[in-house]
């Protein structure tokens, strides 16, 4: 029998099968709320409370690239980016589990500094570092986070909560974290230019990213939306659906109505496109709307609301209103400048198996 690639399939059906694999084992665990398929697996802890768990992996070139990445921003990433799994479940973050693969290369020191990355992240989010694991690597470095969180019943939200009528709305600006890595990659790729034709690279790879340190900052210092989860709570505010957008919103957004069983629409002109990625795609003469679209780990949230909680969108500039969710039969759209409509599933994400 012929074997089939990975890619054939790509990271979501991949994921797909595997959770046929693993289904008999839910029988195993009656107080298992939600298994596989949101941002983070959800248990019973009681009638009123419920815990939330997720856990990330991060490999040295799949993830991040050390040429230009501190490894202090990298602790700090690598424990925002969980955190952002636990706010999509409308959970607030309580322990975390680091393990690493440490290549021979690296030093007691730059271990460390790793480690004060994740501490000072995990202090400003309010959340305890409590143990973990380590091993050598042969290869590259590997950080897997392990993350629980926790949050009322009531509160609980889910991807699969999206109704038609329902509002699509977005925390922040989009597409910044993707012009970041360009600008990143760029600037990399000038040094390794000067250093294989054997020419002198005196400056520092930042030396002349200093106008583009807002996008910047998003690739490799994101920030968790545990401000809004805060804001949802303090107003008893609970959006019917939520996801968060690591995958970029032409990906993500998908996925929230293949839960929900709905389609969507939303607008192009509604799309907070940050502000800097917009002046890195002209100079690039590139498409900002495409990276806002399909760039990923902005780490923003996108959540459904119902139409008579509008109110609390009222007056707050940092959530933005870009579509409706519809009837699944109309597909998940979006409307253009141009008043066209087309197909995010054609636009797709980002997708490890496939890109």
């Amino acid at each position: 029998m012929p074997y089939k690639a990975i890619s054939d399939i790509g990271e979501f059906g991949l994921i797909s099968r595997l959770s046929k694999l693993v289904e008999p084992t839910l029988a195993e665990a009656p107080s298992l709320v939600k298994g596989i398929g949101d941002d983070c697996a959800v248990y019973r802890l009681s009638e009123t409370l419920m815990q939330v768990a997720t856990t990330d992996l991060l490999a040295e070139e799949v993830h991040f690239d050390l040429l230009f990445t501190p490894l202090r921003h990298l602790g700090s990433k690598c424990i925002s980016v969980n955190v952002s799994d636990i706010c999509a479940m409308n959970a607030l973050p309580t322990y975390a589990l680091v393990s690493l693969a440490i290549p021979p290369s690296f030093s007691v020191e730059m271990v460390e500094e790793l480690y004060r990355g994740m501490s000072h992240a995990a202090s400003g989010y309010g959340l305890a570092i409590a143990g973990g694991d380590t091993s050598s690597s042969r290869s590259g470095l590997v950080i897997t986070i392990s993350m629980t969180g926790e949050t009322a019943k009531e509160r609980l939200t889910m991807r699969s909560g999206a109704k038609p009528g329902d509002l699509i709305c977005v925390t922040g600006t989009l597409g910044g974290a993707a012009a970041g890595l360009k600008m990143l990659m760029r600037e990399k790729n000038i040094m390794l230019d000067h250093l294989s034709n054997n020419e002198p690279y005196s400056k520092s790879l930042m030396a002349d990213l200093q106008e583009y340190s807002d996008a910047i900052r998003r690739q490799l210092l994101p920030a968790a939306r545990l401000d809004t989860i805060r804001l949802f709570h303090a107003s008893g505010v609970t959006p019917s659906a939520m996801i968060d957008i690591s995958d970029g919103i032409s990906s993500d957004l998908g996925h929230l109505c293949r839960c929900s069983d709905t389609g969507a629409l939303i607008h192009e002109r509604a799309i907070p496109v940050n502000t800097q990625a917009r002046e890195i795609a002209d100079e690039l003469q590139e498409d900002a709307l495409a990276w806002a679209l399909s760039g990923g780990e902005d780490y923003e949230l996108l959540f459904t609301l119902p139409k008579e909680q509008a109110a609390f969108l009222a007056g707050n500039r940092d959530i933005s209103v870009i579509g409706e969710i519809t009837e699944k039969e109309k597909g998940v759209l979006l409307s253009d400048i141009y008043g066209m409509t087309l197909s995010l599933d054609d636009l797709g994400g980002y997708d490890h198996f496939r890109t």
